[in-house]
């Protein structure tokens, strides 16, 4: 690496890791979409046996001019394949809406949590509707996405841009619900966002009502840039959890 390019990168923004775990969609060119489950910013993609386990049906989305596609993804060793691409002008959407209850401990007490995982994958920035409870949509700007929470201006919520490479931008949304991005470099970033709802309620599960005191939702972007300096390398993969 040169030390302009080091220098850059200490100007642009720090690297610093992803403080949780996300899905995402990733798209290799001629091949399906696929949800990743992970750490992008740290090479980290959770694999089977292990931590992808733990998801209990991961469905997606196409969202083309023809209309909406949706279906449920296979499970692989190292994520969930969908089975279709986006291509230029489409997009795709995915979540696990059913991810098991767990219980922590919250000053004292046992606190029943749902994590709510959805990714996205844009194709352009032209603009879009939210559909996922969390969503993080296209405005039309480059670089600009709008952020709602139950189709709501969701404002001064810290959102991530991160790399592969381990590069890292945050930035707030506003009062309208709109952050922007610039993208210094060539190649696929992710946008992270997350929010602890702390209200109660219950969702349908496979034995009847499941009652939980607060939902996570996460929520992730995914896009490719093409204009930009060169893309900085990614480091090695990191270990999947068990």
């Amino acid at each position: 690496m040169t030390k302009r390019l080091i220098a850059l990168i200490a100007l642009l923004g720090a690297v610093t890791p992803v403080q949780a775990h996300q899905i995402w969609i990733e798209q290799a060119e001629g091949q399906n979409a696929v949800v990743r489950f992970g750490e992008y910013g740290e090479n980290l993609r959770e694999a089977s046996p292990g931590l992808l386990d733990k998801f209990a049906k991961v469905t997606g989305t196409l969202i083309s001019t023809k209309g909406e596609q949706k279906s449920d993804a296979t499970k692989t060793a190292n994520g969930f394949t969908l089975p279709f691409s986006a291509a230029a002008g489409d997009g795709i959407i995915a979540e696990d809406a059913g991810y098991p209850l767990y219980v922590w401990k919250h000053q004292g007490k046992d606190v029943t949590n749902w994590y709510h995982p959805a990714a996205r994958y844009i194709t352009s920035f032209a603009g879009q509707q939210p559909k996922l409870a969390l969503d993080l949509v296209p405005t039309g700007q480059e670089g600009q996405f709008k952020l709602t929470f139950k189709d709501q201006p969701k404002a001064k919520t810290k959102v991530t841009l991160v790399t592969q490479s381990g590069w890292s931008k945050e930035a707030h949304t506003d009062e309208q619900g709109l952050v922007k991005f610039d993208m210094p470099w060539q190649g696929t970033y992710v946008a992270e966002v997350s929010f602890n709802d702390r209200n109660a309620g219950e969702r349908a599960g496979a034995n009847g009502a499941e009652k939980y005191d607060a939902v996570s939702y996460a929520t992730t972007v995914t896009f490719v840039n093409a204009k930009g300096l060169p893309t900085v390398p990614a480091g090695p993969p990191a270990t999947p959890g068990k």
